[in-house]
């Protein structure tokens, strides 16, 4: 494994030199590819960098453990030899899970699409929830959200929300995210004080780069329409909302938050070429719903990826089988160590299949 970093490290330097020269400076895209397979590397060649530091420390100081010295100074001494084969220990590890073949999409801007599921307009009330709760998580992060599309309901929630995120890294945090969220507590609505419990289904789809599709005029219906609001009422008279179909494979996107037709349509066609990137990505499924169905199944309670429980002050995720008593702070978008502890399941499980599939030679 050592071997394999060290040539990583020597790339590293390469392409360090590569991008430094002047033609390269001058081609743009080239420039680009560059810098990219660079920042992809530095991760690894850091971590390097600091396990042969260490290893080299220990080196010096190991020996010295068998010289007349003081037995103070060798009490101290094997107290830094402990501290520091730890520290190896753990650089090793993380040098392991660099290795691993990356999501290709960790870096990429997100699509998020909210969904009420079961229990009515109460549903629709967590679904705002969840959106207020992945807006201050992003606010945080120092991420942009914008609103795509929202169908409002009557009591103030959302029927449906779809909204962009960009910024740095944010798929690798929010596609943890994907699927059936349940909350168990008394609407505003129960006279009674009966607990009521609800799901909203959550889409994480990483946003596509033009580049990364071919996607023609002619393959496009456009259409405008009037905004509506909650109920389904107009509450435009100018036609600024869009509805973009691409007519191969019937996947539509539409957007009428902008009061512009022109910022309409461009976010439209950013959730269209999101939905289209997951479509091309998922060529087994018939179909982006049965994608989505992967995602979020069909919003039923049972299919819950997480608990959210107001009167015992609960948030439960089944998949990790963790449970936080923190419930109001991550709906405030406290998110980072329940992200973490989503992330580590998942490198160890990565880490746990690479090193089952090597076959001995």
């Amino acid at each position: 494994m050592l071997d394999k970093i060290e040539l990583i490290q020597k790339r590293y330097k390469e392409l360090s030199q590569l991008i430094a020269q002047p033609e390269v400076a001058v081609d743009l895209k080239r420039l680009r590819e560059l810098s990219k397979e660079k920042n992809n590397l530095e991760d690894t060649v850091k971590l390097y960098q600091q396990y042969q530091a260490v290893t080299k420390e220990l080196q010096e100081i190991e020996p010295l453990l068998h010289s007349d010295t003081e037995s103070d100074m060798i009490t101290l001494m094997k107290e830094e030899v402990d501290k520091l084969k730890h520290q190896q220990e753990e650089l090793l590890h993380h040098l392991k899970l660099s290795l691993l073949s990356r999501d290709p999409n960790d870096e990429k801007d997100v699509i998020v699409e909210i969904r009420a599921g079961a229990g009515g307009e109460e549903a629709s009330l967590f679904a705002a929830d969840l959106f207020r709760m992945y807006s201050r998580y992003a606010q945080a992060k120092g991420w942009q959200v914008e609103i795509v599309d929202s169908n409002q309901s009557e009591v103030g929630g959302f029927k449906e929300l779809i909204f962009e995120v960009k910024g740095k890294g944010v798929f690798s945090h929010l596609k943890h995210e994907r699927g059936v969220h349940r909350v168990q507590r008394v609407p505003i609505t129960e006279a009674s004080g009966r607990i009521h419990t609800s799901t909203a289904t959550v889409a994480v789809l990483p946003e596509a780069e033009e580049v990364e599709l071919d996607i023609r005029p002619d393959d496009l219906k456009v259409e405008f329409f009037h905004s509506r609001g909650a109920g389904g009422q107009n509450v435009n008279k100018v036609t600024t909302a869009v509805r973009i179909t691409h007519l191969s494979t019937g996947i539509t996107a539409s957007c009428q938050d902008e009061r512009s037709q022109i910022r309409n349509r461009m976010k439209a066609m950013s959730v269209l070429r999101a939905r289209l990137f997951n479509h091309e990505q998922q060529k087994q499924s018939e179909s982006i719903d049965k994608e989505r169905r992967t995602q979020v199944g069909s919003g039923e309670r049972a299919e819950k990826i997480r608990t959210y429980n107001f009167p015992q002050n609960r948030v439960t995720d089944h998949r990790i089988g963790l449970t936080f008593h923190n419930l109001n702070r991550m709906l405030d978008g406290e998110l980072d160590e329940l992200i973490k502890n989503l992330s580590v399941k998942e490198q160890a499980q990565r880490l746990e299949k690479a090193f089952r599939d090597i076959k001995p030679s």
